[in-house]
């Protein structure tokens, strides 16, 4: 049995259709918006993880306002979340009762022992990071062997790697921020060489095959037929949109 064949059965056209139609409330109604990605994101981890996951402990690098916290815990796994900015953690639920633990710290070093969590996930963080891939190295460092590390990351030249710049970003990543900030006054949330970075499918696809533990990776959002788009070099930098890189530390 392939590595993705749990999450596969899925991985279903009705569900991507669902996905995104609700890509259009995440600026105005974030909860409904994180709360499907957040039951979404759970179905894949725990799909992927060998067993039944129950009383794992998930960090979750970069868990920002803390919408997956509940998701998590309430599938049975003890949630870690680790979010730099402190501002962020306070724009959702992150430290109500119920909403799992959170620590105040980077993705690029991380405050954990080695072999310390059973489960490492980052969804759509490395693009907002300098150097991802020091990221993808300290989730593998803290993850036990036999575990599970799950990074998902938005394709800069996919359609949603201008973030709320829009389509702006293939004009390039500089010219789109500036062009955003003529237009609204300030600067983009996911500002262009400081928040928001240029992040390739064939980079992320290097690096992890280079750690000898990539047992996966395929698109996020796609239904399971169209997941071959992922081992053609170009057509994926456009196409595959969100790419989930899978691997078991050894």
């Amino acid at each position: 049995m392939r590595a993705t064949d749990p999450f596969a059965r899925q991985a279903t056209l009705a569900r991507s259709v669902r996905l995104l139609g609700e890509f259009r409330f995440e600026q105005s109604d974030p909860p409904r918006f994180y709360g499907a990605l957040a039951d979404d994101t759970v179905a894949l981890v725990t799909a992927l993880v060998d067993g039944d996951p129950a009383g794992s402990t998930l960090l979750d690098v970069g868990g920002g306002p803390g919408y997956f916290a509940s998701a998590f815990e309430a599938a049975g796994l003890n949630y870690l979340g680790v979010e730099p900015d402190a501002s962020e953690m306070h724009a959702g639920p992150a430290g109500e009762p119920g909403a799992g633990t959170f620590v105040r710290a980077s993705g690029m070093a991380l405050p954990f022992a080695d072999d310390s969590v059973d489960v490492c996930l980052s969804s759509n963080v490395a693009e907002h990071v300098p150097d991802p891939w020091r990221m993808g190295r300290e989730m593998l460092r803290v993850t036990r062997p036999g575990g599970l590390v799950v990074l998902s990351y938005t394709v800069w030249f996919g359609p949603f790697g201008g973030h709320e710049m829009g389509l702006t970003h293939y004009l390039g990543g500089a010219r789109a921020a500036e062009r955003y900030a003529r237009k609204h006054g300030h600067r983009p949330k996911n500002d262009y060489g400081s928040s928001l970075f240029a992040v390739s499918a064939a980079d992320g696809l290097a690096w992890a095959q280079s750690t000898g533990m990539l047992v996966a990776a395929f698109p996020r959002y796609h239904p399971r037929w169209a997941w071959w788009m992922t081992h053609v070099p170009v057509l994926r930098e456009f196409l595959v949109s969100n790419l989930v890189l899978v691997l078991r530390p050894s």
